[in-house]
């Protein structure tokens, strides 16, 4: 009896690993599963639109899988460090930039912040780097060519640098007035892969070929990345497979599909809790915008979502005290308002 009852908690704790470890792909197979028991038609064209959409943004995905190998290999996301030095508001200037441009790792993101406060460095940089990273990168930037157009990833660009320099300058204006001292919670400390990079950072090594251990490294990445990639889009292609078979167009283009404020106050807001992750965003607005939203508005929901997703949400709230928190959700809202505006006006011009 106490062989069994101590072999049911282990039970539980490897599927719930196992469920963790796997539970996008599993989503995947149990939405195919459904369909072909409740709805088989609908089951073969979700398959086959998800394959081809697949087939589509290949070119897109493997430039992107080997941008983000290439960084790791070569250690080139060591240059984020370098963006942090000089007078604060070049260092917000640059913080934006290498927040939207870097190919940075997602696990050195989160203890690299950590670091930098920890060491000094102004909360108004930090928060520049912090709103514009989760927006785009360069993987980003070419899957968001592929699935909605270069001309929406280049305003993606832009929105991600302008809400970093708009946080960080707004920022800067609070702590010149006295607030928002020590922005770090009680305990947080400064490690991690990125807090180690901030401290020491390593001189990028441009011929990894050249090593047996940069070679690896780079095949490892590429590998993780594909299956990351391949499993956030498939699990995107068939939910969107869905939205375009059930939503009604019509039911899209009154809520969002109008030229006025109301879809980009409405994306914004909807863009927080319905967002699942970058990129798996993207083909469901693409498909949001085929059944009828306004580009602003599909802006803005990509920006809102974002940086206010639950992930990154949670992220900041582990690392930061509640004042800089609520700054940084009310600057995220703020800038994907702007951002679908601007986008709106843009395109009217």
């Amino acid at each position: 009896m106490t062989s069994l009852t101590q072999f049911r908690p282990n039970a539980l704790a490897l599927l719930g690993e196992f469920w963790r470890e796997h539970r996008v792909w599993l989503m995947s197979g149990l939405i195919v599963v459904l369909l072909a028991v409740f709805n088989p038609a609908q089951a073969t064209n979700s398959v086959s639109f998800a394959l081809d959409a697949l087939l589509h943004t290949g070119p897109y995905l493997l430039v992107s899988i080997a941008i983000a190998a290439w960084a790791g290999a070569t250690g080139a996301d060591n240059l984020v460090a370098k963006a942090f030095t000089g007078a604060p508001l070049l260092m917000i200037g640059l913080g934006a930039l290498a927040g939207g441009l870097s190919p940075f790792c997602s696990c050195g993101v989160i203890p690299l912040i950590a670091a930098l406060l920890s060491m000094g460095v102004p909360l108004s940089a930090v928060m520049a780097f912090w709103l514009a990273s989760p927006i785009m990168d360069p993987s980003m930037f070419l899957l968001t060519a592929g699935v909605l157009g270069l001309e929406f990833a280049v305003a993606k660009t832009f929105a991600a640098i302008g809400l970093g320099i708009f946080g960080g300058l707004v920022v800067y204006l609070l702590s010149n007035g006295g607030a928002l001292a020590n922005p770090l919670r009680e305990g947080v400390g400064n490690g991690g892969c990125g807090g180690a990079k901030m401290r020491a950072p390593k001189p990028v090594f441009w011929h990894f070929w050249s090593e047996q251990e940069r070679r690896a490294k780079f095949i490892r990445i590429a590998v993780t990345t594909t299956l990351f990639l391949a499993k956030w889009l498939l699990l995107a292609f068939l939910l969107e497979s869905l939205m375009l078979a059930w939503i009604p167009a019509e039911t899209v283009t009154a809520a969002l599909g109008n030229d006025g404020l109301m879809p980009i106050v409405t994306a914004t807001l909807v863009g927080v809790p319905a967002y699942l992750n970058g990129y798996a965003a993207l083909p469901l607005v693409g498909g949001l915008i085929e059944q009828g939203m306004a580009p602003g508005a599909g802006m803005a929901f990509l920006v809102a979502g974002g940086v206010t997703s639950i992930p990154a949400a949670m992220a900041v709230w582990a690392l930061a005290r509640s004042p800089v928190f609520m700054l940084y959700i009310v600057l995220s809202l703020m800038g994907a308002f702007g951002s679908g505006l601007a986008f709106l006006l843009w395109q009217s011009i």
